[in-house]
């Protein structure tokens, strides 16, 4: 029986582990998914881009 993927976050981590994670949950190159979210963070005037990257590094749970 196939296990469910869970979102959590990654042991490849620049700071906290979430990009990785997300990264391996979606089987995306984490390069790729940091670059996207760097992007989009300065594309929102960063501010909301910190807010969320730190939710997510508090409710991810460690692997």
């Amino acid at each position: 029986m196939a296990m469910a993927k869970r979102l959590v976050r990654s042991q490849d981590k620049v700071l906290g582990g979430v990009c990785g994670g997300i990264a391996e949950y979606l089987g995306l190159d984490i390069t790729l998914v940091r670059a996207g979210y760097l992007v989009l963070s300065i594309l929102s005037a960063a501010f909301p881009g910190v807010l969320v990257y730190l939710i997510l590094w508090i409710i991810m749970p460690e692997r």
